[in-house]
């Protein structure tokens, strides 16, 4: 076979059942290693900027329409139809392997503030890797059509595509993030594409025009993406020192989040997909707000449920109640609540909370194990992150507080966190509305957190709500009885707006919550 491209039949004059079987593995393997890129893409920009349903939408609507136009435009590839394949999965690699890489230290260098320009990189990475995909199947379906009809290579082909999709689908969310991590995940996958291109030279080795070439260009794309790996941690680091003053003493990812450990003289602070959750100098202010002032009011609490608060710091105020039986905590990530109980660091923040033998870890959605249950509790703590997207905005819905309705005993008290009354207003009361839709009585408050500002939270109960005359618990550092009272006083900048109630169908808070922070942030 002359590599010519002037006849595909002459091309394949040669091929036979293991040539093409090799060719459609390496359908299976590029579909694959696209999906990962796609999937990589939007995972960073939302891990970056929040919001992951805006952010995986657009990356995917780039994508598919990248893909879309480097179908139409294979048709301009008349000549060295192997050839181009070769060429094209190479630079496939090299784009798609280091992209996490591109877009990880182009954030570190341009920042928060930096949103346009980061977003233009993005996009335009995310539509080079999404033509140059789009330029690789119609490629692989021209160099089979002779050895196949039309209808045969056609289902063929896509079956292919679709379970090398599928399988990716499953892996990167299970395996690839978790033990991978987003960087080594596109420089394996683009090791991949590299790989196909290679065994496309040895497949059509003899016949190759400038194959020694070719496989010069293979070594040095692979030597580059080894590289690559070898440093991955290390760029990961620098990125991530970047964007963070202090300095980084722990990080990881899980499945759901990207955590970073920071450390500056005797403060360390929490950051989930560069989030900020809390500084050690002055968490206690929000902690023992978030607890005390319902907790104290509660009669002989026994029982109690804490939703979210994986790193423990509830856990230490509820445990400081000799009353409480048992506290039942609900968090979606074990690799969070597994650091929080191993890590020496740590688990000296929340006091060693969970090696208590009252508490009890429950790895779950707290939506879907909610909704499964049948007790009630004498006391609920609702402590999830800011409704930053919609999967998060679905726990700050009238259907969620339903739920919390259901399981809160008559006299029990349930408090959420709600955000900043000051910073985002309308966001607040927003949920104070919907946890009032829900049926159940509100009483809204705030504290100052300094690492935070003005931080706003809600009581809710089937009663009205007394504060507590006195406040047994001893030691604490903020809250007292005699203080209460101007936590429940709002000044004219934080009182009521006029907000929507949250609704499964209609998420308003998230939109409320991204335009607030987005303009009005402290």
């Amino acid at each position: 076979m002359a590599d010519t491209g002037t006849s595909t039949t002459n091309q394949l004059s040669v091929h036979d059942k293991v040539l093409r079987q090799a060719l459609f593995a390496s359908v299976f393997i590029i579909a694959s290693c696209g999906l990962v890129y796609e999937l990589v893409a939007g995972t960073v920009s939302s891990y970056l900027l929040g919001d992951s349903v805006t952010q995986f939408s657009t990356v995917i609507g780039v994508y598919l329409f990248a893909m879309g136009a480097g179908s139409w435009a294979s048709k301009y590839i008349h000549q060295h139809l192997v050839k181009r394949f070769i060429e094209l999965e190479l630079l496939v690699g090299l784009t798609g392997g280091f992209s996490a890489v591109i877009l990880f230290l182009a954030f570190a260098q341009i920042g928060y503030n930096g949103g346009l320009a980061f977003h233009a990189i993005l996009y335009i990475l995310v539509f080079v890797i999404g033509l140059l995909v789009g330029l690789e199947i119609p490629l692989v379906m021209r160099i089979l059509e002779a050895s196949l009809t039309l209808k045969e290579l056609v289902s063929r082909v896509l079956t292919f595509d679709y379970l090398g999709a599928l399988a990716v689908s499953l892996a990167f969310p299970l395996f690839l993030v978790p033990h991978l991590g987003l960087m080594r995940t596109s420089l394996v996958f683009g090791l991949l594409n590299v790989a196909v291109a290679v065994w496309a030279i040895q497949l059509f080795g003899v016949q190759l025009r400038q194959r020694r070439q070719l496989l010069i260009v293979a070594a040095l794309s692979s030597t580059a993406l080894v590289a690559g790996l070898i440093f991955a941690e290390h760029l990961t680091r620098y990125s991530e020192e970047m964007l963070f003053e202090d300095r980084i003493v722990f990080s990881k990812s899980t499945r759901y989040q990207r955590m970073v450990l920071t450390q500056w003289r005797d403060d360390t602070r929490l950051f989930l997909n560069g989030n900020l959750q809390f500084s050690s100098r002055d968490e206690y202010r929000y902690h023992e707000a978030l607890i005390h002032p319902a907790l104290s009011a509660v009669l002989h609490p026994r029982n109690v449920l804490v939703l979210g608060g994986g790193d423990g710091l509830a856990l230490r105020e509820i445990l400081k109640y000799p009353s409480i039986e048992q506290v039942t905590l609900v968090d979606l990530d074990r690799e969070m609540t597994d650091t929080f109980k191993h890590n020496l660091r740590l688990s000296q923040l929340n006091a060693h909370a969970f090696d208590s033998p009252k508490v009890k870890v429950i790895t779950a959605d707290a939506f879907v194990w909610l909704d499964q249950q049948s007790g009630f509790y004498d006391f609920i703590v609702v402590d999830f992150p800011d409704p930053t997207n919609f999967a998060l905005g679905k726990l700050y819905t009238t259907s969620f507080y339903q739920l919390i309705a259901a399981h809160l005993s008559q006299h029990g008290l349930a408090v959420i966190q709600s955000t900043s009354p000051l910073y985002a207003r309308q966001s607040f009361w927003c949920i104070v509305n919907t946890i009032a839709s829900a049926g159940l009585h509100t009483t809204p408050y705030h504290t100052l957190v300094p690492s935070f500002g003005e931080w706003g939270y809600v009581i809710a109960s089937h009663q009205s709500y007394q504060p507590p005359a006195r406040i047994e618990i001893s030691g604490l550092k903020f809250i007292q009885a005699q203080t209460l009272p101007s936590l429940f006083y709002f000044p004219p900048d934080m009182q009521v707006v006029p907000a929507e109630i949250n609704r499964l169908n209609n998420q308003h808070l998230v939109h409320y919550y991204e335009r607030e922070w987005n303009h009005q942030g402290p």
